[in-house]
């Protein structure tokens, strides 16, 4: 057993991402400690800020990046005094300055707080009562359980190979060196058109990359970009928050119109999270089945900055948007095969090229995750109605088979999607910590 303080009064979180070390060090300024379990050993940036790309900007202006609810300008003083090149409130600061950040605020807080916060680098193998298994047998003794794991790899569909990288499959792009064996004038296909697709051809375009992409997704659709200026919040009515999904569409549409879309999307970022949990099962399948991919490219907007370089790729036709389903891929020799079926319907050959780049996105499935899948078949946890991920309660504690909420086990960050809709942005997780805080706190 690792030896810590008193368990009755100690919090084992698994993931040292942005979400785990930020709730360790709000639970160690409430007077609660916590053990933050990271198989990398890396604790403070996680995946979304250990990039070493500096071109790699925040989706998310600086001003709003703040780790500490009640000191919203954390962030940018931290850039003005040691990196003030990048200090603009309204700017887009490269991600792997934020992960410096949160190291900074973890690192701060354990002086501050002696004993409260302890680091294990090492794998969780099980959640146990009482506490976390790792992978060495050994155990973290705890009161709760906070399972803040963030996004896992995606799962390559279609693929012959399995989704492993292997061929001219590239399925985890983000595994260090993954791009390394694209050659300058090498052609790619991407599946997936969002947030990690931009990542992946900015990475690409910096290193001299001269070949061309075609990307395809259900619908074609690539994110937004956020304007220079940032766009002042149009408040919702009525009609956007009550009713039928169909009429508070049209709403949203006709305040689209007269505030612009950035405003109106602006004025529902603050009711997002409770509109999804007062929406009955019903209205959240209709949500993602027909709204979620607009809702995507509209809320989760690229810096203007990463937008002229998305621009001047589709201008110069070195970038194809395709909409269609993925049907088969198959790899041979130096090349790769891609059999898809378009959205409007109509035959299509085969795309082909050097390498396949999977950009789809977390692969998020708690019944096939090591450490959630034992939950689910000894009934101590459930997956939400429409599978988004496990069920969770208004404060994130994990809700069992008979439909009670443990006190003892908690999901916080990108997978407790399902409770929540909007809980993978710096500002949507800050409050979700301060919620779970609160009631860790409490109980101990």
């Amino acid at each position: 057993m690792i030896e810590s303080d008193p368990p009755e009064r100690r919090v084992a979180i698994v993931g040292g991402g942005y979400s785990g070390t930020m709730l360790a060090a709000r639970l160690a300024e409430t007077g609660v400690g916590s053990t933050i379990i990271d198989r990398t050993g890396r604790f403070g940036p996680g995946v979304a800020y250990s990039t070493p790309f500096d071109g790699h900007l925040l989706n998310v202006r600086s001003c709003s990046m703040s780790a500490v609810v009640s000191e919203p300008g954390d962030f940018v003083r931290w850039l003005e005094a040691n990196h003030p090149q990048f200090s603009a409130p309204d700017g887009f600061a490269p991600r792997r300055l934020f992960g410096l950040y949160v190291q900074d605020r973890l690192a701060a807080v354990e002086a501050a707080h002696p004993r409260l916060i302890q680091r294990c680098a090492g794998e969780a193998a099980a959640v146990i009562d009482g506490g976390v298994r790792l992978a060495n047998g050994q155990t973290v003794a705890a009161m709760a359980v906070v399972l803040a794991t963030g996004n896992p790899a995606p799962r390559t569909a279609g693929s012959e190979e399995g989704g492993d990288d292997s061929g001219s499959v590239i399925a985890d792009p983000w595994a260090p060196g993954a791009l390394e064996r694209i050659g300058d004038d090498d052609d790619i296909l991407i599946v997936g058109t969002g947030l990690t697709m931009v990542d992946m051809l900015l990475v690409l375009e910096a290193r001299g990359w001269r070949g061309r992409a075609t990307a395809m997704s259900r619908r074609g659709l690539m994110p937004r970009a956020h304007k220079a200026i940032p766009d002042r919040p149009a408040e919702p009515d009525a009609a956007m928050t009550h009713g039928p999904l169909s009429m508070r569409t049209g709403a949203a549409r006709a305040l689209a119109e007269q505030a612009g879309w950035r405003s109106m999307m602006e004025g529902l970022r603050p009711v997002t999270a409770g509109l999804w949990q007062e929406a009955d099962i019903a209205t959240r399948g209709r949500i993602v089945r027909h709204l979620r991919p607009w809702w995507d490219v509209h809320r989760h907007r690229i810096a203007p900055a990463v937008a002229a370089v998305m621009y001047r790729l589709l201008a110069d036709q070195r970038l194809v948007l395709s909409a269609g389903r993925v049907r088969r891929i198959t790899t041979e020799g130096r090349g790769v095969s891609l059999d898809w079926s378009p959205r409007h319907g109509g035959a299509q050959p085969a795309l082909t090229a050097h390498w396949l780049i999977d950009c789809t996105g977390p692969g998020h499935d708690p019944a096939r995750d090591p450490l959630t899948s034992p939950l689910i078949e000894s009934g101590r946890a459930r997956l939400d109605p429409l599978r988004l991920g496990l069920d969770l309660d208004g404060c994130g504690r994990v809700v069992d088979a008979a439909g009670v909420a443990d006190p003892g086990l908690f999901v916080l960050g990108p997978p407790a999607r399902a409770a929540f809709w909007e809980t993978i942005a710096v500002p949507d997780i800050r409050k979700r910590i301060e919620d779970v805080a609160a009631a860790l706190a409490g109980r101990g």
